[in-house]
């Protein structure tokens, strides 16, 4: 691919240092430009945070120092995801080694062009665009609060420019040790061009505008004018763009079938799976999404269908686990009789081409509502109403099928860039009259206790009330900012909800309305009879908050009785103490029981 590049940084009018960083390398070997193609970069430091220039240049030189380095045969996603791996570590551990400096984070974009196609890999809300005949297409997702508004209707494009939530991240690199990215391909044909752009820029100066203006003008000329357009309608913010036009493309012939490698298994380990191998001849493991002490899971291309998918594999220490592999089937067992667009949907494989349990699920791009949270707390009133509402509607359906997810929790909601959601984790979930379950000891996954029902606190099943008081649960810690109940340990927060009532909404934060804090208590009221009876009820009242009669549920809230630390930690103490020493006299009168009997 023959490329013109041209870039243009600029602090802006209104700051003095320029916390983005842009970059871009191409090999000179005419071969090595075939088979490792180019790469542009453009980091943006997250504005009003510490050392954000370092950040972003961190990331971009780390990028293009991974992409020059890695070994030629690599697909360009395989490339992308290595690049934003390494950058990201590098960033996070520049912000351990400067002692802890916690807020210490940058967006990357990161554009390979190779033979006919680009691969583009985002993580925060630079933007990537394409430009073809005046026409133009953004291929990057928006990791950021006002993009999720924008998805769901709650916000214009133009109100989002202007919105003070504009700078608040969804994803960014650096935040955590672990990153996802979004990566899309696109096949780009001779006179397209590719920008790259920060958001100081394309808050300013719309689409049609960049479209118009890369069109028209050279590369160089395109970022002096766009910059110099941005910087006369008063932006605050730094400026950086990078325009790279396609003069030529070479199509090759059996590009995608070389573009993934598989990795020959390592006999030590060939029953847990690796990025690169291939599960029961069908599903091509791409990379992992997330591994828990239980499970890991994969992204995957479905050879079958050519679509991405999501696969749930369990550790092998727990698939001989007969509790576990219960909990595994039932979770499959029940993803697959639902059917909804705002619950995850199942992908059914014969049992007969199975070699191990797995679950095949769709892919989701988006991020949960728990990491939402931990950026955004409390949220405005009309979004936390809005994805309840959408939750609701699940919540009737599954309902509808006999089926109570008793799991509701921020961290089981995924919020995704297409303006949807998505219920998932149907692991103690429970379908009509379904077998019961039995888990060893108490751990999160099995009802957490900050939005645990009293019923479920006591030892019931639990019904459609149950997942009813979890919503309202996490309605309140939207509005609120907090969870409802608080202790130090999690007994002390279920004894709390089981012996009285969350503090009123309205005393912990004066800006919930009386109607959105009705609408709460009536949700997690203790006992099931007295809150809503149905989802549908509940969405009815989310949708029309203005109608919501109050009936002085504030007024008449009970205080959680003490927890009783002193006699109840004795208490532990002492059978701590006890069981030992009764199974050691035990074992005494055993051994004096056989001397006897010889």
């Amino acid at each position: 691919m023959e490329l013109t590049y041209s870039e243009l940084s600029s602090p802006g009018p209104a700051r003095e240092n320029n916390e983005d960083f842009t970059g871009f390398w191409q090999p000179e070997a005419l071969e090595e430009k075939r088979s490792r193609g180019a790469v542009a970069a453009l980091a943006d430091g997250v504005g009003g945070l510490d050392r954000g220039e370092v950040a972003s240049r961190l990331a971009v030189e780390t990028a293009l120092k991974t992409f020059r380095e890695a070994r030629g045969e690599q697909s360009a996603q395989q490339l992308i995801t290595q690049m934003f791996n390494a950058a990201n570590l590098a960033v996070y551990d520049k912000r351990t080694e400067e002692g802890g400096r916690a807020r210490m984070a940058t967006t990357l974009s990161i554009v390979v062009f190779r033979n006919n196609e680009i691969t583009v890999g985002n993580v925060g809300d630079s933007r990537v665009y394409l430009v073809r005949k005046a026409t133009i297409k953004q291929l990057s997702t928006d990791h950021s609060y006002t993009g999720m508004q924008q998805k769901f209707g709650l916000i214009t494009e133009q109100e989002a420019k202007a919105s003070d939530k504009r700078s608040i991240l969804t994803r960014s690199v650096g935040h955590e040790p672990v990153i996802r990215v979004d990566v899309e391909n696109a096949t780009v044909f001779k006179g397209d061009k590719v920008v790259l752009c920060s958001d100081g820029l394309y808050a300013h100066v719309a689409d049609s505008e960049i479209a118009d203006i890369v069109s028209r003008l050279s590369p160089a000329q395109a970022c002096r004018q766009l910059v110099a357009l941005a910087e006369q309608r008063g932006t605050d913010d730094n400026l950086s763009v990078q325009v790279l036009q396609i003069n030529d493309v070479e199509k090759v012939a059996l590009y995608r079938g070389v573009a993934m490698y598989q990795e020959s298994a390592d006999p030590t380990t060939k029953y847990e799976l690796r990025p690169g191998q291939t599960l029961d001849n069908r599903f091509l493991i791409l990379e992992t999404i997330s591994r828990s002490g239980m499970a890991t899971i994969f992204k995957a291309t479905d050879l079958k269908t050519k679509q991405t998918v999501a696969v749930k594999v369990p550790l092998m220490q727990f698939e001989s686990d007969p509790g576990f592999y219960s909990r595994f089937q039932r979770e499959q067992e029940i993803g697959l009789r639902l059917e909804h667009p705002y619950i995850l949907r199942f992908i059914p494989v014969e049992e007969e081409q199975r070699s191990r349990p797995y679950i095949v699920t769709e892919y989701l791009r988006g991020y949960t509502l728990s990491y939402l949270l931990n950026n955004v707390r409390p949220m405005p009133e009309k979004d936390a109403l809005k994805l309840a509402g959408l939750i609701c509607e699940a919540l009737a359906y599954m309902h509808g099928q006999g089926v109570v997810h008793r799991d509701l929790k921020p961290q089981n909601v995924m919020i995704c860039y297409d303006g949807t959601i998505r219920i998932m984790d149907f692991g103690i979930a429970r379908a009509g009259a379904g077998r019961r379950i039995t888990f060893t000891g108490f751990t999160p996954a099995v009802g957490t206790p900050d939005y645990m029902a009293p019923e479920q606190v006591r030892g019931k099943r639990g019904d459609a009330r149950t997942d009813i008081y979890s919503l309202g649960a996490m309605l309140y810690e939207m509005v609120v900012g907090v969870v409802p109940f608080e202790g130090d340990n999690p007994f002390a927060v279920m004894n709390a909800r089981v012996t009285g009532d969350p503090a009123a909404p309205r005393k912990r934060n004066p800006k919930v309305s009386p109607q959105v804090e009705e609408i709460i208590l009536h949700a997690m009221e203790r006992e099931p009879r007295s809150r809503y009876q149905t989802a549908a009820e509940l969405k009815t009242e989310l949708d029309n908050p203005a109608a919501v009669q109050l009936t002085g549920r504030c007024d008449r809230l009970q205080v959680p009785s003490p927890w009783k630390r002193g006699w109840r930690k004795a208490a532990w103490i002492a059978l701590a103490v006890a069981v030992p020493l009764i199974v050691l006299a035990l074992l005494v009168l055993l051994i004096i029981h056989r001397g006897t009997a010889h």
